[in-house]
């Protein structure tokens, strides 16, 4: 399990971390706002514990930002606020849990594990993704747009999924990689540029706009326009 701790506190992100990583997963530190909605957006996460009064992008930002995008990480909302309107309304923000301070970390990791678990779940149990007039189909392997049919090698339908379910996030030259073609190593060469031309020329031209942006410097994005 990979999680995204935000939290401005150097010390309670720290033990937080500390835990995480003692507990077998993997975790990753945003000291403020801005970071935090940088690497929500960039990078893949199980699980993101948020706290809410955060330096330069509070919590309640970052979460709209996110759900905006389509981007459904399970956030776990950790803040001092904790009356009753305050959780409703971090619940109500598109939050999947909300847990006050002080806390005690056993409770804390176990509604984190909770929520991977459920986004595990449900990934499990998606059998079509699609965006805009692009669906696929993962049990038949079928692929229409506007209802034609296209056809596609397994490897561009391996990147086409991998896309789709990281649609509206920034999906790096790394990534791919390591998702797509299992490499740890970047063998410097332009393979993905090969194959994302490739399907975009057979997901894109002669349809009604493009669906993946070359996003200058980070990678690609697959979103509706």
């Amino acid at each position: 399990m990979r999680v995204l701790v935000v939290e401005d506190d150097s010390e309670v992100g720290s033990y937080i971390v500390k835990g995480l990583k003692e507990s077998g997963h993997t975790a990753d530190l945003a000291a403020d706002g801005k970071q935090g909605l940088f690497l929500a957006t960039t990078e893949p996460y199980d699980v993101m514990i948020l706290d809410r009064m955060l330096p330069h992008v509070d919590g309640m930002t970052i979460i709209n930002t996110l759900r905006a995008c389509n981007i459904l990480t399970p956030v776990l909302f950790l803040s001092a606020k904790s009356k009753v309107e305050d959780r409703v309304s971090g619940l109500r923000a598109g939050a999947d849990d909300y847990l006050t301070k002080p806390f005690a970390f056993e409770e804390l990791l176990a509604r984190v594990e909770i929520l991977a678990q459920r986004k595990h779940q449900s990934a499990q149990q998606a059998t079509t993704l699609s965006c805009a007039d692009l669906s696929v189909d993962l049990l038949s392997r079928e692929v229409t747009r506007a209802g034609q049919r296209i056809e596609l090698q397994a490897r561009e339908f391996r990147l086409l999924e991998y896309l789709l379910r990281n649609k509206g996030r920034v999906v790096t030259r790394t990534m791919l990689l390591e998702n797509v073609w299992d490499y740890t190593f970047d063998p410097q060469t332009n393979l993905i540029d090969v194959h994302i031309s490739r399907l975009r020329q057979k997901i894109e031209k002669n349809f009604n706009g493009p669906l993946i942006e070359t996003v200058r410097g980070a990678g690609y994005r697959m979103q509706d326009k």
